[in-house]
């Protein structure tokens, strides 16, 4: 198996009790998240050895956050120490028709605050042959995107494979920057891209004619979506869009699909009802489709893999799916009911 590195931030998250909402009752739940971290440590339950580069503060908090990665199999010796504080997002998991919500407290954390230098990048990937990041880092500051876009070019010399999910993220792109001015150099410097229709269109500034608040989803947009940003980035060899419709919060199908250069792929769509917490769930198919690309010689057998894998954390609380690659597969293969294995 490839040997993987993600670069991003991991944040402490602070929930309410089940569908409580936001210190309706005086108690929050604690675990740690963030989109690059969720991505490693499903990659280590599929077994890749996988690395997570990032920087935390030098305290308590930050130290747990390291143990908690090391309990999960993921590599944490190229996670630097420095700065005053994590970065804390509050996450209120939604019911029905009342939506889920995601508050930031992000300002002036580690990794905010690191700047290009801060990393010894020749270090941090050598004997990496994947380096995976999002859209999100560079969101967070000046400084922020900078580190990034020295990452991706250091990848790029070192001839290591570069994914990117576009994840655009509205309430974090505030330091005088639009997400596309950072983000279209950020995914020239890669090779295999992935979001959904949103991140496309406020990530990368590509339009496209979707509506998903009606519904169902017109795959024929997505056949145009996916090869316009083929178009508009000849280095990317890939690029996935995964196809939500949700119903409420309690109930969404999923899918997604895969443009490569040969050809345009569609997963088979699940009916996701009564759901857990669907944050991370576009980390989790990330995660699938970097396993899947790597071990499957037919890119719609990855594309299968990756959104059985994202369809299952909507089962799972926290930011991290923690499903091992049989059950992925079991999945794949028919088994849906839910009835108890003994």
């Amino acid at each position: 198996m490839k040997r993987i590195a993600t670069f991003g931030e991991i944040m402490l998250r602070l929930s309410p009790p089940g569908r409580e909402k936001l210190f309706q009752s005086p108690l929050l739940h604690t675990c740690f998240g963030g989109g690059e971290a969720n991505v490693a440590v499903s990659l280590a339950f599929f077994g890749h050895p996988v690395r997570y580069i990032s920087v935390v503060p030098p305290n308590e908090i930050g130290e747990a956050v390291v143990r908690e990665l090391k309990k999960y199999g993921v590599d944490t010796s190229f996670i630097v120490r420095q700065g005053k504080r994590l970065g804390v997002y509050y996450a209120e998991t939604g019911a029905n028709q009342r939506a889920s919500k995601v508050i930031y407290d992000r300002e002036h954390s580690a990794i905010a605050e690191a700047k290009p230098g801060d990393i010894d990048w020749q270090k941090a990937l050598a004997d990496v042959d994947w380096l995976h990041t999002t859209g999100i880092t560079p969101a967070i500051s000046a400084s922020a995107a900078e580190l990034t876009r020295e990452a991706l070019t250091k990848a790029r010399e070192m001839g290591i494979t570069v994914s990117i999910d576009f994840n655009y993220r509205g309430k974090l792109w505030k330091y005088g920057k639009s997400a596309p001015e950072i983000m279209r150099e950020l995914v020239a410097l890669a090779d295999i891209g992935m979001g959904n229709e949103e991140d496309c269109q406020k990530s990368l500034g590509i339009r496209a004619d979707v509506d998903v608040a009606k519904g169902k989803l017109d795959l024929a947009i997505y056949e145009k979506l996916t090869a316009d940003v083929l178009d508009a980035f000849p280095n990317l060899s890939r690029v996935a869009i995964t196809l939500r419709e949700s119903y409420s919060a309690d109930h969404n199908t999923w899918s997604a699909c895969l443009r490569t250069r040969q050809g345009f792929f569609v997963a088979q769509k699940y009916d996701i009802t009564d759901i857990v917490d669907r944050v991370g769930g576009g980390d989790a198919f990330a995660a699938g489709l970097i396993h899947g690309l790597d071990i499957y010689s037919e890119d719609a057998v990855a594309l299968e893999f990756a959104v059985a894998a994202s369809c299952l954390k909507h089962s799972i609380p926290g930011d991290f799916n923690l499903v091992a690659e049989k059950e992925v597969l079991a999945l794949m293969e028919g088994e849906k009911s839910g009835r108890i294995q003994r």
